[in-house]
């Protein structure tokens, strides 16, 4: 290149959208969900021409849920882009549920000229300081030249220590300022040298000596794992642990299939003397919230010793366990297995309480499938999710990505629907947000296209998403959506006749929809397969043929509107 060239391409301008398309392909992004519009077109458009997909959204709530999901999938941060004042808005229902499952997730905004800011501008909202509830870390670029550091930041922060959610705010001015190629090249150079590091504190040899001990003393010891040790990539080292010393487990609902839940220590199915009855509990990668109980009695002995494993030293302190091990869940483990390695046990299939526990699983799995042989006509939950847990195992390896959500369509797939794979469901999670499916089925589908992605869906959980078919027929995503259509949120109307009273008596029961509504049909609007079944045999042939297409298809299954429980908290007495 002449002289004169070479100076006039360093001295060309690019503008704030282009700069900041620059800093996420440099520190790593792949992939942004969003729905875009004034002031961040531009942006999506120039991040595509740097090689990062855009997936395009019709609701910035749906994608925050794919980034956040997509996060977890991949242990990157997910990004999410949205629009200013509304459309942010929209976006905080994601990045919160990235933040509460602590998933990692980046959510960036643009946002109203700050020379107007304070005057009514178009969309004008303080988001940075709107977003800190539902976020780790925030920062605005207040100008051009901050845009590189500020994308390194949010990027880096949001993996860092507890993964959780991180905010970037763009103004429109920053958007539009411009700056030469060459100090650009010098910003972004700049930025990526100063990335921050962050290290964990090491863990104290005494103390995994202390948790080996509380193991090999244990009369009924017990290993909980969460989707906290999912996102560490800990199965390895928690096969090796339950093998090795014969130690039952438990997973939690997102934890399912780290070990499969067809392994014979597995305590899924005898969950209440599990945790009722164990005096140690291994717990790793998973809180002691309302999804564990708190840890606490009626459900647990009040003399368990919980040895907590947590990535977060504040999550131990909150939770104050009799042992507490900070740091990442597989490194903890291959300590743990170390140690054992020098002085190894073993229960036994025929310890006491390894017989107990399989006992219990054995008599608690024998009597579902007593429910679930029945070919219920019309259907209950149980029929359609027996013949749905059978196509799913015929797919064999990589098993598809389960998502679920609903009250009692994820309630009885929980207990009815076989993981055994890593990372491979997705449900409500920590903060039992529904809405989630279909964003969720577009990340899963995204982040690991090699797995067929089957959603098993309330009506009531689908509706909040149910234009998102659009986008999986859009991208021709391998999405299978099985929608469970029993006419409402738990069913049909089941108000009792001295509650149809007052002025609008005659108005739908606040938890019923259109019965049988036809929600195949607007997937077959869009160009995808839609299929409306009532049979076992129709509920068959339509998986067979859906699950060999590997297409955007939607399954309505059609319920027996009266065959849930109003709850949505249907408890398998095991």
């Amino acid at each position: 290149m002449a002289g004169s060239e070479l100076q006039n391409s360093q001295n060309a301008q690019i503008d704030g959208n282009t700069l900041a398309a620059k800093s996420l392909s440099l520190f790593g992004a792949t992939h942004m969900f969003g729905v875009v519009g004034i002031p961040v077109t531009s942006l999506a458009n120039r991040a595509v021409q740097l090689g990062v997909r855009f997936i395009a959204f019709h609701n910035e709530q749906s994608a925050g849920y794919a980034a956040s999901a997509y996060g977890y999938l991949t242990g990157k941060s997910g990004i999410l882009l949205t629009v200013s004042g509304p459309g942010y808005v929209h976006g905080l229902a994601g990045l919160s549920n990235g933040m509460i499952n602590t998933w990692p997730i980046v959510m960036i905004s643009g946002s109203c000229d700050q020379k107007d800011f304070g005057r009514g501008d178009f969309q004008e909202l303080d988001q940075v300081e709107a977003v800190k509830p539902f976020s780790k870390f925030a920062v605005k670029a207040k100008d051009i030249t901050e845009v590189p550091k500020c994308v390194a930041q949010v990027l880096e922060r949001a993996v860092s220590g507890r993964p959780g959610g991180c905010y970037l705010d763009l103004p429109t001015d920053v958007l539009h300022q411009t700056i030469s190629v060459s100090e650009a090249e010098k910003l972004l150079k700049e930025a990526e040298s100063a990335k921050e590091t962050v290290t964990q504190g090491g863990i104290v040899n005494s103390d995994i000596d202390k948790a080996v001990s509380l193991l090999k003393e244990a009369k009924k010891p017990l290993i909980v794992f969460g989707k906290g040790a999912a996102y560490a990539r800990a199965e390895g080292e928690l096969k090796k642990l339950v093998e090795s010393t014969g130690i039952p487990f438990l997973p939690t609902p997102m934890g399912k299939g780290l070990l499969p839940d067809t392994h014979p220590l597995a305590a899924t199915a005898a969950r209440s003397l599990a945790i009722g009855q164990c005096d140690v509990a291994l717990v790793v990668g998973a809180r002691l919230n309302w999804l564990l109980h708190f840890g606490e009695p009626p459900k647990w002995s009040k003399d368990v010793k919980f040895v907590l494993v947590d990535v977060c030293k504040e999550e131990i302190e909150l939770r104050k366990p009799h042992l507490g091990l900070v740091g990442d869940a597989k490194k903890v483990l291959e300590m743990i297995n170390k140690e054992i390695k020098d002085e190894p046990f073993c229960l036994g299939k025929n310890h006491p309480w390894v017989e107990a526990i399989w006992k219990k699983t054995n008599d608690n799995v024998l009597k579902m499938e007593v429910q679930l042989v029945k070919d219920v006509v019309p259907f209950n939950f149980m029929t359609p999710m027996r013949i749905i847990r059978d196509a799913i195992l015929g797919v064999g390896s990589p098993a598809p990505i389960l998502v679920s959500e609903g009250a009692n369509t994820m309630d009885v797939g929980r207990a009815v629907l076989v993981q055994t794979e890593p990372r491979c469901r997705l449900d409500a999670g920590t903060w039992g947000t529904m809405g989630v499916g279909l964003g969720y089925c577009i990340a899963a589908a995204i982040a690991c296209p090699e797995r067929l992605v089957v959603a098993v869906e309330g009506d009531s959980g689908f509706g909040f998403s149910a234009v998102e078919v659009e986008t999986l027929v859009r991208y021709q995503l391998p999405v299978v959506v099985i929608v469970f259509n029993n006419g409402g949120v738990y069913g049909g109307d089941r108000r009792n006749p001295e509650e149809i009273a007052g002025p609008f008596k005659d108005d739908p029961a606040p938890t019923s929809f259109v019965p049988g509504a036809a929600y195949h049909k607007l997937m077959e609007a869009f160009g995808g397969k839609g299929y409306l079944v009532g049979t076992p045999d129709e509920l068959k042939s339509a998986l067979s043929e859906s699950f060999a297409a590997r297409k955007p298809a939607l399954i309505n299954v059609i319920i027996e509107p009266y065959a849930g429980a109003e709850s949505g908290r249907m408890q398998h007495k095991n």
